[in-house]
């Protein structure tokens, strides 16, 4: 049978050999940038290019002379062209040892030559699953590269006899290499390290994909998160650490918005801090469907206001908190126009009235052209961001020590559940959408977080307290007598009614307190809100954020 086996598989012809010691470069690109400039390159500098299908083409078509894979291994392309370069003339060529003497006479026995650079990039598989228009799974599967990774892996593995490259950006890098005859093995570790990372990252976006075409489960058994590096920072969160931000390229994300794609118009690098207070402030704003504005400080909303005149909303936010806003991220879920942008730069610190404002970054879905304008000559280093709202369903991932915690975003908002009313005393429709505003407001504040709210225009807030109790006089203090007939929202439910938070809170003069429910003491607060005649609600939702 093995005898019948190898005259089943021996090809019409000898192939073709290659000079065992000639140069080589085998070049086989689905995205074919600069490819006519490498081609030129290489042939300059005395390489035979080996190519494949539509790279040999267009290296033909651009007057270079190319030696096509078929002619070394005697196998027309097969399959529909799923075996093109998965075979011994090619694989043995790129892994061969060169310090290894039974190597190189296996080649030469078998009349195989060396290749001493390897060009591949691979099929459009992440472009054609992310594009508009629904993929048919079996388009997705034919888009699946097999060949190209095979070579891609088998040369970063050979690094130290054969170049690799996947990234037109290097091409430059690469000639220039080869011009000096130099023998850098840093430089051929980081081109096979780039190689192995862009095979992992394909293979990320398929297994991404096939997970979603096979089961209906949220959490995989593994999961692998494709990040690119978008910028170095200057440091972290603190000037004793160094930083990196990466752009998360899971499929997920593609077309997802989020402060991580946003695009900076104006103003000094993006900070460690900056990433994550930006983040807060879109996120929080971008939940409002009435125009609204947000200050963050801290990742916690020291202002938050909605108003159908949109420098209203504004004033109103920075009001809220004026000493926390000062410094802090301002976010707009509106376009900024001219106007808008003339009272973000000129406006006036509430506290003293001279004062002009000053913040870190401004970040809205979009600017008019005199706006942006207006805006950049607030302050050289002002960033100014423009972001895509978020979409709903993403998965959230968070770091402990050795490990990752993931869980479902957490997009509820008022649309979504009940507020039911379970005290004597049923609010009224103004004091009931003022809960539904501190509700939402008190989602984005860090636990334990009260929000004092009227009028559509937080008043307070009392945030990362141990206790709830001293959030609550936090939020009060702030609040000042504006508290008299406003809403009070609780991110979960007050373990103690009496001479505690809910009667202190009644004792204010608050009109309605939201709170999620579910304390064995709810009827104490039931009880105390009665007393005092405050409306209570219950929403069943609690909104924790550690």
């Amino acid at each position: 049978m093995a005898a019948e086996a190898e005259i089943l598989y021996t090809p019409d012809k000898e192939p073709r050999p290659s000079a065992p010691r000639s140069k080589q470069a085998l070049i086989s690109l689905s995205d074919k940038t600069d490819l006519a400039f490498l081609g030129k390159g290489l042939q300059e500098l005395g390489y035979t290019v080996v190519s494949t299908g539509g790279t040999a083409t267009a290296l033909e078509n651009a007057g270079l002379s190319v030696t096509k894979v078929e002619q070394l291994t005697c196998f027309p392309e097969m399959l529909d062209g799923r075996v093109k370069t998965l075979h011994p003339h090619i694989h043995g060529g790129i892994l061969a040892r060169r310090d290894q003497q039974h190597h190189m006479e296996a080649l030469d026995k078998h009349r195989i030559g060396t290749f001493d650079v390897v060009v591949v990039n691979l099929y459009p598989f992440y472009d054609k699953v992310t594009s508009a228009a629904d993929i048919e799974f079996e388009d997705g599967i034919e888009n699946v590269d097999i060949g190209g990774p095979a070579m891609i892996r088998a040369a970063a593995k050979n690094h130290k006899d054969v170049l690799v490259v996947v990234d037109s950006h290097d091409y430059p890098a690469l000639l220039e290499f080869l011009k000096s005859n130099g023998d850098d093995q840093q430089f051929r570790r980081k081109l096979a390290w780039k190689a192995f990372q862009h095979v992992a990252s394909y293979d990320s976006a398929v297994s991404e994909w096939l997970w979603r075409q096979t089961t209906g489960e949220k959490f995989p058994p593994s999961l692998t998160v494709p990040l690119s590096l978008k910028s170095s920072l200057r440091y972290g969160e603190n000037p004793h650490q160094k930083a990196a931000f990466y752009v998360d390229k899971s499929l997920a994300e593609v077309n997802g918005g989020g402060i991580a794609t946003a695009i900076q118009h104006h103003g000094k690098e993006m900070s460690y801090n900056n990433y994550l207070d930006a983040d807060a402030a879109w996120n929080c704003v971008s939940e409002f469907s009435d125009p609204t504005c947000v200050v963050v400080k801290h990742t916690n909303p020291c202002g938050v206001a909605s108003r159908g005149d949109i420098l209203e909303a504004y004033r109103l936010a920075v009001k809220a908190d004026p000493v926390s806003a000062f410094g802090g991220i301002v976010a707009f879920n509106v376009e900024i126009d001219e106007n808008l942008a003339r009272e973000i730069r000129e406006f006036r610190s509430p506290t003293d009235g001279e004062t002009r404002m000053f913040y870190e970054i401004v970040v809205a879905p979009k600017y008019s052209k005199k706006g942006l304008e207006v805006l950049r000559g607030k302050s050289k280093t002002l960033r100014i961001l423009e972001a895509k709202k978020n979409e709903k369903g993403k998965l959230s991932l968070r770091q402990v020590g050795g490990g990752w915690l993931a869980q479902d975003s957490d997009d509820l908002t008022p649309l979504d559940i009940q507020f039911n009313a379970v005290s004597g005393t049923t609010p009224q429709e103004s004091e009931l959408e003022d809960a539904k505003f501190a509700w939402l407001c008190v989602k984005h504040v860090k636990s334990n977080a009260i929000v004092i709210a009227k009028n559509k225009c937080m008043l307070g807030m009392g945030s990362g307290q141990p206790n709830r109790l001293e959030s609550l006089r936090i939020a009060m203090r702030k609040s000042g007598e504006e508290v008299k007939g406003a809403a009070l929202a609780s991110d979960a439910f007050f373990p103690f009614a009496w001479n505690d938070a809910v009667e202190e809170a009644c004792q204010s003069g608050v009109a309605v307190i939201a709170e999620p429910g579910g304390s064995i003491r709810d009827q104490d607060a039931i009880e105390c809100c009665n007393k005092y005649g405050v409306s209570l609600v219950f929403t069943n939702v609690r909104h924790f954020r550690h």
